[in-house]
């Protein structure tokens, strides 16, 4: 059986590169998040982030919207290192609490007004967990919130699966210096990720508590999905 995925030291400071290699669109995903956030918010407001590690969340929305504050949730100390790194380069870290762990170290009663969950979901193998983090995010949202999350997504038993693997792969070589062996090696890792259809994706967080599905985002394996709690 292949191993995990592991978010070490190591893997913490090579994400910023290799998110944009694996997601070459990754920067472009941000900037919508932070427009449908801005729309759909107030000026002052309290953004729950999961999945915080790496800090690109706080670093798109921290600078442009000096009034909103951050909980930063992460079960990954390497990667929520770096997220401190660059709210104290953004000068910001007054804003922002971090949460060495999940939502479900999260105050009972913590209430907020934005929530993101970005390249999340396809790390949690079991869909009643799926079910679980998304109805517990819409546990912490007011009414009419707006919620954004992105995920690696797919039916593994679709031909067409195996053709967007392919170019996931010829990306790869053709951006970087990676053999094809060591390619082959992290696509055997990529597969062992947790892939659902953008049906069940849907139909997930409606069943959570979120209205107003819309994709708005999507990149050979990568969707993204924006909605309101409800």
């Amino acid at each position: 059986m292949t191993d995990k995925m592991v978010f070490d030291k190591e893997m913490a400071t090579e994400y910023d590169k290799g998110v944009r290699r694996t997601l070459p669109t990754y920067d472009s995903m941000f900037k919508l998040v932070q427009t449908y956030l801005r729309a759909n918010t107030t000026q002052q407001e309290n953004v729950l982030i999961i999945g915080a590690g790496g800090g690109t969340e706080l670093a798109t929305l921290g600078p442009t919207n000096p009034d909103w504050t951050f909980t930063a949730v992460d079960p990954a100390p390497p990667m929520l290192d770096f997220a401190r790194m660059k709210a104290q380069d953004l000068d910001m870290t007054d804003r922002v609490e971090f949460i060495e762990g999940t939502i479900y170290d999260l105050d009972e009663e913590a209430l907020f007004g934005a929530a993101t969950c970005l390249l999340v979901l396809h790390f949690i193998a079991d869909m009643d967990e799926k079910l679980r983090l998304l109805k517990k995010i819409r546990h912490h949202l007011a009414p009419g919130a707006p919620f954004v999350m992105a995920t690696m997504y797919g039916n593994p038993n679709d031909p067409a699966f195996d053709e967007l693997f392919a170019l996931w792969k010829a990306y790869w070589l053709d951006a970087t210096k990676l053999t094809e062996d060591e390619v082959d090696d992290m696509e055997k890792g990529v597969r062992t990720l947790s892939f659902i259809s953008e049906e069940e994706i849907v139909s997930l967080l409606s069943e959570a508590g979120f209205e107003r599905i819309a994709k708005f985002f999507t990149t050979n394996m990568f969707g993204g999905w924006i909605c309101k709690a409800n």
